[in-house]
């Protein structure tokens, strides 16, 4: 472990393979590659202070290195503790002069430590995937407050957390739902996550998808995702949702729709992505077949009930990376994956670099619509303009070389009037 005035990670020596492998993803980043030539010319967050909350990954690498390329000040810190990946870690810190306190499996007690070294930084911009630095600096931090000019949030979790603490009225400052952004939650909680989790699972067991009962509960943009790989794999996709609206969809799209604890029986893998607590409950648990495999691509691995697993297991053992088996006194075995943290970031590499360009790219653009634009606004949550949206998206199909029309003017005459009929 190396531990220094520019952050903590497990090896420093580690940083050249790091390097590589984020030169790598950089090949795969387009988008974010012209935001940065942009950055580095016009400077537009010269002088800001900025703490990250942030999965260390090859693709966060990138966004870390346009972001300092615009001018800002950066401090990151893991936000899950089995997300880091550590040469990227050290790299950040010893090639790119990026202070970075993330260790791959670190402790609760080391990650919330590791938090407010990053908040130490005295940011006036924060950027979370989570919110938990947020919901940090609004408990225990209060006194950066009144420097902070508003936030970034990447993920659906965190969105829900933040319009949770607008709504009892203790949120402080405004915050971009990056999440909410179309060139993010479109993309990269669809094809990202549905990739991931997926490579996740394979490689935490090396078994064959093809054939198997998937249930996936939660039928969001991440649950569509997982569902349509599953499907593309050969599964035999099962979805449990709670939304009417949903369920109808995933009913029109060929998937078994049923409640959550009758899948449970069924099952041979289980993924969550709700955003909620205890979906896979002691009565899920209780059905189980034998070998069942559970896993969870949300944010928290509150989705999955383990201490109620831990209290029915005689007997818990490891038996791969990543694999724990819980063995029931009736001799089933069921096996959770990457202690029920987020799957495709604990046991993989998290989502493709392609697909992490655009989310990226809208955090890049949304610290400069912040800066610009936070005196005018509340402390509330808010989504990043249709117009930056739409200029990522032209940004992708140009860098993949694909174009597309454009309206004449008599039809945006037309699509602007009202006059004619039939």
């Amino acid at each position: 472990m190396a531990t220094s005035t520019h952050g903590d990670v497990r090896d420093i020596a580690l940083a050249p393979r790091g390097k590589d492998r984020i030169e790598w993803a950089a090949k795969d980043m387009p988008v974010l590659r012209l935001i940065r030539e942009r950055f580095e010319k016009d400077q537009p967050l010269k002088g800001v202070r900025m703490s990250g909350c942030l999965h260390i990954t090859t693709e966060t690498a990138n966004l870390a290195i346009t972001l300092k390329a615009g001018g800002a000040d950066l401090v990151l810190c893991a936000s899950n503790p089995l997300s880091t990946q550590d040469d990227v870690a050290a790299a950040l810190v010893a090639e790119y002069g990026i202070p970075t306190y993330a260790i791959k499996g670190e402790d609760e007690q080391t990650y919330y430590r590791h938090i407010n070294a990053a908040l130490d930084h005295q940011p006036n911009m924060t950027m979370d995937d989570g919110c938990d630095l947020v919901s940090t600096i609004h408990t225990t931090r209060t006194e950066l407050l009144p420097n902070i000019i508003g936030g970034m949030e990447e993920t659906t979790t965190g969105v829900i957390r933040l319009r949770s603490m607008e709504k009892g009225g203790v949120l402080k400052f405004p915050v971009l739902a990056v999440n909410d952004s179309d060139t993010k939650h479109l993309f990269d909680n669809r094809y990202g996550t549905g990739q991931s989790t997926l490579d996740a699972i394979i490689r935490a067991t090396n078994l064959l998808v093809a054939g198997r009962n998937v249930v996936v509960i939660g039928y969001g943009w991440c649950g569509r995702g997982v569902a349509s790989r599953a499907r593309g794999m050969g599964a035999n996709v099962i979805v449990a949702e709670v939304d009417p609206t949903r369920a109808l969809e995933a009913v029109m799209e060929g998937y078994r729709v049923m409640p959550s604890v009758e899948a449970a029986a069924l099952g041979d893998i289980f993924v969550t992505v709700t955003g909620d607590i205890n979906v896979i409950d002691r009565r899920h648990l209780e059905r189980m077949k034998d070998g069942a495999l559970v896993a969870n691509s949300g944010h928290f691995n509150d989705e999955i009930n383990i201490p109620a697993l831990e209290e029915m297991a005689v007997n818990k053992r490891r038996v791969r990376d990543f694999v724990d088996e819980y063995t029931y006194s009736d001799g089933r075995h069921v096996h959770l994956l990457a202690e029920g943290r987020l799957v495709n970031l604990s046991a993989a590499e998290g989502h493709p670099a392609s697909v992490m360009d655009m989310s990226f790219a809208n955090q890049a653009l949304g610290s400069e619509h912040m800066l610009k634009h936070a005196s005018e606004l509340q402390p509330r949550v808010y989504t990043l303009p249709a117009e930056l949206d739409q200029e990522i998206a032209r940004l992708k199909l140009k860098a993949m070389g694909i174009q597309i029309d454009t309206l004449t003017p008599e039809q945006e005459q037309y699509l602007n009037s009202w006059e004619s009929g039939t």
